[in-house]
């Protein structure tokens, strides 16, 4: 046998980016390149088509290590991240077991939400009990006014147990802009640094423990762009920074204090880049600070620098924005890709919501299917075992530079303006993020965005039993502006709940003649087009003329009848078909012919094609319908 290596790339010669772009353009055919082949993100830039070596010399974050300042390869030498699931305590005894049930499925995360009511050191004793505090990861949340009581009940209870308290992890969630943003509740801007200094100032003993949060999971699910999410929670965080830099706290300690809670969205590669472009901008905002170490045997403390406080705690959470009532399984496969975003980013730990979230309390099934979820990227697909994959990926190294800068600029525009506290009291963030959210709910409503099951390809025959649900609307208690926590499909949803209750499903009926792949073609479209409404579809084969097309659809009791052909054909088939359903069904062309004005002449007036606002569109059939 030869010892001889293969070499491919002495047998392959080089091929430079100007030679690519001549093959590329050729196949083109004079099209615009721009216009064909550049994406132009709803975050700033554009993406090309590719990528290549010459396209990341120079990017700073190339020369990074992972566990190394500026921290774009991760605060850690590994990926591994903690499996979290949330558990609302409405009885003690219940919330206990379930957790000590959830430890023995892979679960080493609990975020506790607990009545203030309810907090005493002997709730939290049964709350906790035989869940070992020195081994998971444990977060909790209460009322923002108890937040220091719970705080002091976590040390005692700590205490008792006669914990090392650096085996200790978690978080309390202390986030008053949050509040601000989801209820409208007011904060005076001094009355906010002082509950940071207490919460700060109380969990000294708990040196990581995070006590300050930032929420940026409210403005993912109010509709924000990636880059918008991470500029906003940048300004976020750096407010509570300097507030309880103001309070005497040191840096190094503030920076220590704050936990990001962030988004997830079906953005694949773009969710990654957001990951690796926080680390990076937090790191570098921290620094700006200058935190001394007050620990001068620190292997991470350079020239008396704590480079340690520059190192962000990120957890993510799946969005609620793209996920849909109908066909609700589809939520398991953006889940999926948005937790592996999440991982391949280097989160610290992760909530996977259930697939069912958006419109029931979810069930043992489906938190099992959520929890597993994270268990196979870990067991199955060793996503924890290599630090930073994407790096020196030519298109991943180039979106986390584009978002970072597109953040950075959000940030520094923020900064400018005051703080973010002030923006959010001044309604110019909320504002940002509903034209943000109106942008993206117009997108969906056109198909520039697809909700898989929803606006392309919904299931024809699925009914679930449902009615509408309204969205998220907070109280407002002061007056001022709050994020409206919106799903992109619900407007669509709308309008199969209005079908699902209507007296008669409305029947749509393929009248396809004429050329064969056309028809079929065309037929498919419509089809998908009407059941995004949930209308009972009736397609066929196709028909001699166009009167054996119409007397079908009438055996049917059909209440809107769809001609598909082709664009030439329509000239002859369009006002025969007319002439047959005028008074009686609806007529609707598929497709955009030539002759569209001169059959719009004659009284056909109902189009549908690739350019149709399909939301519109569907509402407008329901009117005709009387639904």
């Amino acid at each position: 046998m030869s010892e001889k290596k293969l070499n491919l790339l002495v047998d392959f010669p080089q091929v430079t980016t100007a030679e690519w772009m001549e093959v590329v353009k050729a196949d083109l055919k004079g099209a615009d390149f721009d216009k064909k082949l550049l994406w132009k993100t709803n975050e700033g830039f554009n993406v090309k088509p590719f990528y290549r070596a010459e396209d990341i010399q120079g990017l700073a974050t190339t020369e990074a290590e992972p566990g190394k300042f500026p921290y774009v390869r991760g605060t850690k030498p590994d990926n591994n991240w903690f499996v979290r699931q949330d558990i609302v305590v409405k009885e003690v005894a219940v919330a206990n077991k379930k957790a000590v049930e959830l430890l023995e499925k892979g679960v080493n995360s609990f975020y506790f939400t607990i009545n203030k009511e309810d907090l005493s050191l002997e709730f939290i004793t049964k709350l906790l009990d035989k869940v070992p505090a020195n081994q998971l990861e444990l977060n909790f949340k209460t009322c923002s006014t108890q937040t220091v009581e719970l705080v002091n009940l976590l040390i005692a209870y700590f205490n008792q147990k006669q914990y090392n308290v650096l085996e200790l992890h978690g978080s309390v969630n202390f986030d008053p802009i949050n509040s601000m943003l989801l209820r409208g509740k007011q904060y005076a801007e001094e009355e906010m640094a002082l509950m940071l200094e207490a919460a700060a100032t109380a969990s000294a003993k708990l040196p990581f423990y995070r006590v300050v949060g930032v929420n940026a999971i409210s403005l993912s699910n109010a509709g924000a762009y990636v880059a918008q999410e991470l500029g906003y929670a940048l300004a976020w965080g750096n407010q509570y920074l300097s507030m309880m830099i103001d309070k005497g706290i040191d840096i190094q300690m503030a920076a220590k204090k704050i936990k990001f809670n962030f988004g997830v969205g079906s953005n694949y590669f773009m969710e990654i880049a957001k990951f690796r472009a926080a680390k990076w901008l937090w790191a570098l905002i921290v620094k700006a600070y200058t935190p001394i170490c007050r620990r001068p045997d620190c292997p991470e403390t350079v020239d008396g620098i704590c480079y340690c406080a520059m190192k962000i705690r990120m957890h993510a959470e799946t969005s609620s924005f793209n996920k849909t009532i109908f066909d609700p399984y589809v939520n398991m496969l953006r889940t999926q890709t948005e937790a592996m975003s999440a991982s391949l980013g280097g989160v610290n730990s992760m909530t996977v919501l259930p697939f069912d979230a958006a419109y029931k309390e979810s069930n043992d099934f489906s938190a099992r299917i959520a929890r597993n979820q994270q268990l196979l990227l870990k067991e199955e697909s060793n996503f924890d075992k290599v630090a930073d994959p994407g790096a020196g990926s030519y298109y991943i190294e180039n979106l986390t530079n584009e978002i970072a800068q597109q953040a950075w600029n959000l940030f520094l525009e923020i900064e400018e303006n005051g703080g973010f506290l002030s923006n959010v009291a001044s309604n110019k963030v909320q504002r940002a993020l509903k034209t943000t959210a109106e942008n993206r709910l117009k997108n969906i409503s056109s198909r520039r965005e697809v909700l898989l099951g929803t606006n392309q390809f919904p299931n024809f025959s699925e009914v679930t039993g449902l009615r509408d649900k309204a969205s998220k609307v907070s109280a407002n208690e002061n007056g001022f502006e709050t994020l409206e926590m919106v799903r992109g499909a619900e407007e669509f949803e709308k309008l199969r709940f209005a079908t699902e209750a209507a007296a008669k499903r409305p029947k749509v009926f393929m009248l396809t003649i004429g050329n064969l792949a056309m028809r079929l073609a065309r037929a498919q479209f419509s089809s998908n087009f009407f059941a995004c409404a949930g209308y009972e579809i009736i397609d066929n084969l196709g028909f001699a003329t166009v009167e054996e097309g119409v007397a079908a659809a009438r055996k049917v009791e059909a209440d809107i009848i769809v001609l598909c052909s082709s664009d030439e054909e329509y000239a002859e088939y369009a006002p025969q078909a007319y002439e047959l359903t005028k008074n009686q069904e609806i007529l609707v062309v598929a497709g955009a012919p030539a002759c569209a004005d001169e059959l719009k002449a004659q009284g056909i007036v109902y189009f549908i094609n690739v350019r149709t606002n399909v939301l519109e569109s569907l509402k407008g059939f329901n009117e005709l319908l009387s639904i």
